[in-house]
């Protein structure tokens, strides 16, 4: 084959559980925002499919780990879900841990290595109306939510992760205002971003109490995954241009590179917040909370770049400040079911600034994936789906993530997003990612497509 895995570097998949596991009124769960979004207004939903089914993985949790070891996955990645896992009182929900357990002695039991996560956009209702992410108290919650799952399933997990992408609520709850309750409002999105990072802050310090006091795995490790977009801007860039491209980098990916291995944010994007309006509150004793924020290893979600350039106002309707506009590469090649551009050297890109930047954390491709409509479209006679598209854009990002490794980089694995066709916040099953389909209609059956045996393959080719 014409790309071929390193002996050492693990391949498997990622997954979450607001999106998969489904059973949202079983066990004890409560109710979680997008069960409250769903409640309220099923019609801004994809073909109105709510948050309430998932693709069933609290069902099939089994046959789905079964799957992934027939294609040679090593690893999966998960998260527990908050409203699942505790109760209003923030004391263990057994039944919700005990389904946990399950998933864990069924990943032990197939040799798969399970990473799991603890949040991924989906907080109970309950305490987003206390305030969410914008108050303190929540922060303090999520806190004692992560000390009690290390010490429910600190025997039982090796790889941790405080959140998945804690770029996107400031962003689609707060400054676009996409996400229910569509809030369109940049200086508390910024306050959001700033107590996520407080919260994994203290996550971690959990981690390491819990590690010291016995709780974990001695060789446990716990990280962060964000979806890093390589941002760039014109060939020919204005000082206005550079400036767009040095915020939208510190915004977005030095805000948490820096927090994560320096236990700090960057001084000089604060101080422009502070001079634009948008300045964070900081409490004393905060300094003391970031320092606690250094993770063992980094998670690296990969879609797309991003490309700005100077804005053409300084404020938004709203009176808030803009940063940069986005910029169009005349180039640019597009996944046009879900508007993203697909550009397989961004990875490599971002692969080398953490090697110039911040040369001392290791990484691993935390999530890289196509979404495609109607794929029904492609399947052939025997009724599988064809999706050589879907082969073409991992096998051309796999290259440029070698090519990193072999230049350098700290890239320890690669996890494709989403092995299995799962619903997706309000796009619900609009896009497809997985190299499993899901037949809605059929009782929620896996079928393989074509790219599953493409990357069963190309596991089993590895370097030996």
């Amino acid at each position: 084959m014409e790309v071929q895995l390193p002996a050492n570097f693990f391949m498997g998949a990622a997954i979450s559980g607001p999106q998969t596991e489904g059973a949202y009124k079983t066990g004890g769960r409560l109710e979680s925002i997008w069960d409250t979004w769903s409640d309220q207004s099923i019609s801004d939903f994809y073909n109105r499919v709510g948050s309430y089914v998932g693709n069933c993985f609290y069902e099939k949790y089994e046959e789905d780990i079964r799957l992934m070891k027939s294609l040679g996955l090593d690893s999966f990645r998960t998260s527990i879900q908050w409203s699942r896992l505790m109760d209003k009182n923030q004391n263990v929900n057994p039944q919700g841990a005990g389904f946990y357990h399950r998933v864990c002695a069924c990943a032990k039991e197939h040799h798969i290595e399970l990473f799991m996560n603890l949040y991924h956009f989906d907080m109970p209702a309950y305490l987003f109306d206390r305030g969410g992410w914008e108050s303190r108290e929540i922060v303090e919650a999520y806190a004692a939510y992560a000390r009690a799952a290390f010490r429910e399933f600190g025997k039982e997990i090796r790889y941790w992760f405080t959140f998945n992408e804690p770029i996107v609520e400031p962003d689609q709850r707060y400054r676009t205002g996409n996400w229910y309750p569509f809030i369109k409002n940049a200086r508390r999105g910024m306050q959001v971003q700033y107590n996520l990072s407080l919260a994994h802050c203290l996550a971690v310090s959990e981690f390491y109490k819990a590690k010291k006091e016995g709780y974990l795995l001695e060789d446990a490790k716990i990280g962060l995954i964000n979806c890093f977009a390589p941002p760039y801007t014109k060939e020919n860039p204005s000082p206005q241009d550079l400036e767009a491209l040095h915020m939208e980098d510190g915004i977005n990916n030095r805000w948490w590179l820096d927090l994560v291995t320096e236990g700090r944010l960057p001084q000089d994007i604060l101080d422009t917040l502070k001079e634009r309006g948008m300045e964070v509150e900081m409490r004393p004793g905060d300094e003391e909370i970031l320092k606690m924020g250094k993770v063992d290893w980094l998670g690296f979600n990969y879609y797309h770049p991003s490309r700005v350039q100077a804005p053409a106002r300084t404020t938004d309707d709203n009176g808030d400040p803009v940063f940069s506009d986005p910029y169009i590469w005349p180039e640019a090649k597009m996944n046009v079911y879900r508007g993203w551009e697909i550009y397989p050297k961004g990875i490599y890109d971002f692969g080398m600034k953490m090697k110039r930047e911040y040369p001392k954390l290791a990484f691993f491709i935390s999530e890289n994936g196509m979404g495609v409509e109607h794929e029904e479209r492609f399947r052939d006679e025997s009724g599988q789906i064809q999706d050589d598209y879907r082969i073409e854009f991992v096998r051309e990002h796999l290259k440029w993530v070698l090519k990193a490794v072999q230049d350098g980089a700290q890239c320890k694995g690669y996890h494709y997003w989403g092995l299995i066709d799962n619903w997706s916040w309000n796009n619900a099953f609009k896009n497809r990612y997985g190299m499993i389909e899901v037949d809605l209609n059929g009782g929620y059956a896996r079928r393989l497509k074509k790219s599953a045996a493409w990357i069963q393959q190309l596991i089993a080719d590895r370097e030996k």
